[in-house]
């Protein structure tokens, strides 16, 4: 992935544009491409910001989030609930739609999981 440029050198590049020189010149003097300075120029006209957008992380879990409570007091009331099931209920207690995957993650996320049956009995052949 690549690494971001210093916050100074977009500071320099936009100083420069907005003391009249173009892109393309503020481009080569201060080494970076065109496409950048156009970016970083576009982007501190329509928002004032020079730093860098966020990368990574999580940014949309919180559509399932906002459903947690719903999602708990399921698993309160109903211990062998399927995820399956669990969307049904969302879907019709709340209009809102989520993957089965979603939701797995939803659970993942809080710790907790669903184990259906108990482990397997150790194997009286087994090596000790």
């Amino acid at each position: 992935m690549a690494q971001y440029l210093s916050a100074d050198l977009r500071i320099r590049v936009i100083g420069a544009v907005e003391a009249g020189m173009s892109r393309n010149a503020a481009a080569r003097r201060f080494g970076v491409s065109i496409a950048s300075a156009v970016r970083w120029m576009d982007e501190y006209l329509r928002t004032g910001r020079t730093a860098p957008k966020p990368r990574g992380g999580d940014r949309r879990s919180g559509r399932i989030e906002a459903q947690a409570d719903l999602l708990m007091a399921a698993i309160e009331g109903t211990p062998d609930i399927t995820l399956a099931e669990l969307r049904e209920r969302l879907i019709t207690e709340r209009g809102e739609t989520f993957a089965l995957s979603t939701i797995h993650d939803f659970y993942r996320r809080h710790g907790i999981t669903f184990k259906k049956r108990r482990r397997m009995p150790a194997s009286r052949r087994a090596r000790m």
